[in-house]
């Protein structure tokens, strides 16, 4: 059997945490096909035990200090 990954789309805000419920910034898509959410809190906590059942992660805790270029100069 083959499986081909299909590149993941953006997480957005309802993506939600499945162990907090808040938003999810960390996608982990599993060997067995499944996928899981968490939270940046919880997305690192776990990492150690979730690269060993992981096909992919999926990482955008940097959106979280990053500074978009529409953002007026005082935010920057």
């Amino acid at each position: 059997m083959t499986t081909v990954l299909t590149p993941a789309s953006p997480l957005t805000a309802a993506d939600r945490c499945d162990r907090c419920g808040a938003q999810a910034y960390v996608r982990v898509v599993l060997l067995s096909g499944g996928e899981l959410l968490f939270c940046a809190h919880h997305g690192r906590k776990f990492e150690p035990e979730l690269k060993k059942i992981a096909a992919e992660i999926q990482d955008e805790t940097e959106r979280l200090t990053s500074v978009p270029e529409t953002a007026p100069d005082e935010e920057r």
